[in-house]
Parts: structure tokens; C-alpha cells; sequence
């Protein structure tokens, strides 16, 4: 029976973005979104994406937060702002309401301002840095809940979104119990590997015994990866 969102989500948050980096690397799933670090140190998310597109203004000025409103609890919004460094898609304003809603947490691929106000709310915020520019009159919404681009890594709505202090990942939805099945496998062995150097072992002994250096390799059975 497969496995609902909200056990995917709890078995997620049993580990971390370096174990699942590794597992989609063994499955050959590109994942990881370069440059996006945590404004709120000692935050960790799991959750399905909400994705939301924004392009330059021109003779037409849309909307920049309206969105918000139909985000849903425990999901956590995805802003494509194309990576801009100079205008800002995210507030105190919006941390808010997110916050309110229980939302999960906010991963942008561009810049947020209000930092004070997220670290007051201690709200889990994943950007490219923080600029006080706003984004109004500069971009608007172009789409939600359509593919976007996060760091040159393709988000559909529902994929799996995980962040901690190490990064940034996405776990594609029709993937994601087989991330999840390897991830566990590679965590126990560390784990193993761990164990034996407490107990006094070389780390090249370890690193033999339990294959060390091909944890993350993808495994090929008959010239097909798996």
C-alpha cells in the first residue's frame, strides 16, 4: 500500500538533506538546489510544494502575495523569482499569515526583506540572501501551482520539499518512497560505520567494509540503472 503524504513527511524528518542528497544521487534524481541557504538558523521542513512563478512586470502589473490565501496547512510555498537578487518577493507581512496558517516554511529562488520579523517568528525561510527592495511594480505572479524552476531544479506542485540547515532539496512526488526506501538504507549504514569506528576500527577499514564510497553511486544491474 503506497504511503500517504503525511508518512512521508514524518519518515522524511527522521533524516536529513545530505542522507537524501545521496539517495538521489544513487537514484539519479537531481535534487539539490545550489545557493539557497536558511535565513533561521536550526530549521527542518518537509512538505508538499505550492509553487508559485513570478516575471517582470510590463504594461501589465499583477498581484505579488495574493496567492497565500490558498496555500494549505503543512505545505511549503515554492517562489521562482528566476534567482533576482535585487527585489524581493517575501515579507513580514506574508511570514504572517504563513505563519498563522501553518504553513511549513518558504523556499524562494531570489531574496526575502523583514528578516527581523522572521527570525521573531522563528519561521523557516530558505532564499538566496535578503535585499529591503520589494518586489511591487518590479514582478508580478505569473503562475501558481504550474512547474517552476528552483536553483535550474525542476518543482511541480505536490513534489516533496526538504530543507535544514545543510540546503535546500526536491524529491519528485512519484518518486519519493523510493528515495525514501534508499535514504533509510544508506542512514543504517552509516550508522554501521559509525559503530565500528567507536568501537575502534580504521576509517579505511570501515570505509571497506561497508562500501563507503558507494553509498551514493547508482547501482547498475544489466546495463540498466536502478
Amino acid at each position: 500500500m503506497a504511503m500517504s503524504i503525511q508518512e512521508m513527511v514524518r519518515e522524511f524528518m527522521k533524516t536529513s538533506t545530505p542522507t537524501v542528497s545521496d539517495a538521489l544521487d544513487r537514484l539519479q534524481i537531481r535534487g539539490g538546489c545550489h545557493g539557497l541557504a536558511p535565513i533561521v538558523q536550526g530549521k527542518k521542513i518537509v512538505g508538499p510544494a505550492f509553487t508559485v512563478k513570478y516575471v517582470p512586470i510590463g504594461e501589465e502589473k499583477g498581484t505579488v502575495g495574493d496567492y497565500i490565501d490558498d496555500v494549505g496547512l503543512g505545505e511549503v510555498i515554492v517562489l521562482d523569482n528566476g534567482g533576482r537578487t535585487d527585489c524581493t518577493v517575501w515579507g513580514d507581512i506574508l511570514t504572517y499569515v504563513a505563519a498563522s496558517k501553518g504553513i511549513a516554511g518558504t523556499i524562494i529562488d531570489g531574496v526575502c526583506r523583514d528578516v527581523d520579523g522572521i527570525r521573531g517568528m522563528d519561521y523557516p525561510m530558505f532564499s538566496r540572501g535578503q535585499y529591503m527592495v520589494t518586489g511591487k511594480d518590479r514582478v508580478m505572479v505569473q503562475s501558481v501551482n504550474q512547474t517552476v524552476s528552483i536553483a535550474n531544479v525542476q518543482v511541480r506542485q505536490g513534489d516533496l520539499i526538504m530543507a535544514d540547515d545543510s540546503g535546500v532539496l526536491v524529491i519528485p512526488h512519484n518518486r519519493a518512497e523510493e528515495v525514501l526506501a534508499v535514504a533509510l538504507q544508506i542512514e543504517e549504514a552509516e550508522q554501521r560505520i559509525l559503530a565500528d569506528l567507536k568501537n575502534g576500527a580504521t576509517v579505511a577499514e570501515a570505509r571497506k567494509t561497508h562500501k563507503y564510497n558507494e553509498l551514493q553511486r547508482a547501482q547498475v544491474n544489466k546495463g540498466v540503472s536502478v
